[in-house]
């Protein structure tokens, strides 16, 4: 029957008496359940207000006489009608705003348990609770008959219980909670979320950022596309994120049995790459850039690893925060990830770079930096393993029971993808970021060509770090008081004026060398695409953890996630091959040749040739020829890419992302097939 509050009770009402002092609905501990308040007693109405032949009924009115009764679920569906059986044999529980009941044959009173038989010695609710009163749930998977399983997973949890009173669960997505406003559980589980990214970002940022940049030097575009393989692994992880879901030690628990090994490996992985990287980037540059592939091939197995421990973190981050936090999961990895990929880029970058030493550390100069990729890379992987033993020893994760078969986690991912709301949201996130891949894979790379040095590069990257990190913690905030698409849909706008006005920076490169007018110029530039790039994905990561249901959370995030980051990953290699392909460059042998030529590094050059790869333009350069760009492949693949970006986005993207923002939980939720 309808109650005031909206909802559909459909079988047994029943009172039983027990030492209650409010009256609630028994909470099913799902995270997205939604807490009922008190409801009115159930009282017997005056005997004057029951007219000769009415059948006997109950009405709901406040309380005044004894102690209140709790109404319970009843997840016995063998009875095909409902019983209103309660103290009076005689008393149905009919509501005077629905009128009158026909009268029925009435079953005989069954003897109900008494409030102490329901419950163990522990005050848990125990597994004999027949009688119970269901109600129409958010979440359709688990109104099934086939639910008995996944009630199961949830009872068996060490925290679930029915004894105390369930904590208030947020109705809407506009609260805006500080972090300080935060539980203290809430903050400390933030933190450890936080240190857990910021070790993943310290390969990521390496393989992203700093290494590229030190390969330019040996390798073309198009080779360096090669190596943007490398980073796969985060693209591809929804092959076994199953596995990580389903497979683990009790002993160690869900989470940490793969987060402890991975960070482990990584560790010792990283202290290997340490002693042979000088070596091994000398490789990958020889015979015109053909060892790319085994010095890529090494930094894949090492970004696998940080994939892996990534599906653990994101499925513990649904459980370590409180659902009202939730949101804050999203601002602890991209504060945790930015950190980790600043150390390994900007700082990294700064301290290897010689300019920078031997301005401000040395008073006689040196070729070499005060850092090197050996040193930094062999001082993660101690720092991996410290962290891990410290993770292993003093953080206890939740024991809990559930736990399914691989091949079940498999079919659950399968599910998912035949949501055809989770098909729209695929095809936004692969074609979402063509329209800036020109921008965040080039852009800095063509500045170093033109001139601009690295000292200068990791100055502009450090200045925008505090802007980064600041304005990472604000887009979690304004992801949780604003819906999460509508705020990804503005920053997509600005991070297509971003890499229009990057173009620009680029063309305006002064003749004469930096000045510092055009340094100030790049580093506004920098911040304000770097400003929307977190905007962007803070928001679409907020919107991830809201739509994820927590009985898969590691596969559904994971799912997600990864076709997020397939969406970037996978057209940077084609659009690093067309920058080559659109460029044209001519080297011409010198006018007059120098008389002295053992001052050359390489063989005379006499006749014209192409010297669009980077082997080719070293040759010319290192012969005394001049390399003469016609054609700038840069310019031309940005501005295809932006144009990509207008008309998929005014097309496709903001209307399927608004449909999307709009449609409740319940649509993201897998239905059992016995159910329909």
């Amino acid at each position: 029957m309808p109650t005031a509050f909206g909802d559909t009770f459909i079988p047994n009402l029943v009172r039983l008496s027990l030492d209650q002092e409010n009256p609630l609905l028994p909470y099913h501990s799902h995270p997205q359940g939604t807490e009922l308040q008190n409801l009115p007693y159930i009282t017997e109405p005056p005997e004057d207000h029951i007219s000769p032949g009415d059948p006997p009924h109950r009405d709901r009115h406040q309380p005044t006489g004894p102690k209140p009764d709790l109404l319970k679920l009843d997840l016995d569906h063998s009875s095909t009608e409902p019983d209103y059986s309660a103290a009076s044999p005689a008393s149905s529980p009919t509501s005077s705003q629905m009128g009158r009941r026909s009268e029925k044959p009435r079953r005989q009173e069954p003897d109900w348990p008494s409030s102490a038989s329901t419950r163990d010695q522990n005050g848990h609710a125990s597994g004999s609770m027949d009688s119970h009163l269901e109600l129409r749930r958010k979440h359709p998977s688990l109104d099934s008959p086939t639910a008995a399983s996944q009630t199961d997973q949830l009872m068996s949890r060490e925290g679930f219980s029915l004894d105390e009173k369930p904590p208030p669960t947020p109705i809407s997505s506009t609260t805006d909670t500080s972090f300080f406003d935060l539980p203290r559980q809430d903050r400390r589980n933030f933190l450890l979320l936080v240190l857990l990214y910021f070790l993943q970002g310290i390969p990521m940022g390496l393989a992203t950022g700093s290494v590229p940049f030190l390969l330019k030097s040996h390798l073309s575009y198009g080779q360096i596309g090669v190596f943007s393989l490398a980073t796969y692994p985060y693209s591809l992880k929804l092959l076994w994120s199953p596995i990580v879901d389903a497979v683990w030690s009790p002993k160690l628990g869900r989470r940490k049995s793969w987060i402890i090994p991975m960070q482990t490996c990584s560790g010792i992985g990283m202290i290997y790459l340490g002693g042979r990287i000088k070596e091994m980037m000398v490789t990958a540059g020889a015979s015109d850039g053909s060892g790319v592939w085994a010095f890529t091939g090494w930094w894949f197995f090492l970004v696998f690893l940080c994939a892996t421990q990534d599906i653990a973190v994101d499925g513990w981050a649904l459980t370590l925060l409180s659902l009202p936090n939730i949101s804050y999961a999203s601002t602890a990895q991209t504060v945790g990830l930015t950190a980790g990929h600043f150390l390994s880029s900007t700082v990294f970058l700064a301290f290897n770079a010689p300019e920078f030493a031997n301005r401000w550390f040395r008073s006689t100069p040196s070729k070499f930096g005060v850092m090197t990729l050996s040193g930094y890379l062999t001082f993660a992987g101690w720092a991996y393993l410290a962290v891990t033993a410290g993770l292993a020893m003093l953080k206890r994760e939740e024991k809990t029971k559930e736990k399914d078969s691989v091949m079940a986690v498999y079919r659950s991912m399968f599910g998912i993808l035949k949501l055809k709301n989770v098909q729209s949201i695929i095809i936004v996130h692969l074609i979402a970021k063509i329209g800036f891949q020109a921008n965040d894979g080039v852009t800095n790379l063509k500045l170093l060509d033109k001139g601009f040095s690295q000292e200068d590069l990791a100055l502009t990257v450090l200045i925008d770090f505090p802007f980064e990190i600041g304005l990472g913690y604000y887009a979690g905030r304004w992801s949780t008081a604003y819906p999460a698409m509508h705020v990804w849909c503005w920053a997509f706008i600005g991070r297509l004026i971003a890499a229009v006005i990057a173009q620009g920076v680029v063309m305006i490169f002064p003749k004469e060398g930096v000045q510092t007018w055009y340094l100030l110029t790049v580093i506004a530039s920098h911040i304000f695409s770097t400003f929307t790039n977190t905007v962007m994905f803070v928001a679409i990561s907020a919107f991830h953890a809201k739509i994820s249901d927590p009985l898969i959370g590691g596969t559904y995030m994971t799912l997600l996630a990864t076709v997020s980051n397939l969406g970037g990953t996978f057209p940077r290699f084609f659009i690093l091959k067309l920058v080559d392909h659109f460029t044209l460059a001519t080297c011409h042998p010198p006018l007059e040749p120098p008389k002295d030529l053992s001052t050359l590094k390489g063989d005379l050059i006499t006749t014209p040739f192409p010297c669009v790869l980077e082997a080719q333009k070293t040759r010319c350069l290192a012969g005394a020829g001049t390399c003469d760009i016609s054609r700038d492949g840069y310019y031309i693949t940005n501005v295809l890419c932006v144009i990509i970006g207008v008309v998929t986005f005014w097309g496709y993207i903001r209307p399927a992302a608004l449909k999307l923002q709009a449609l409740p939980l319940r649509a993201w939720r897998l239905v059992d097939p016995d159910s329909q």
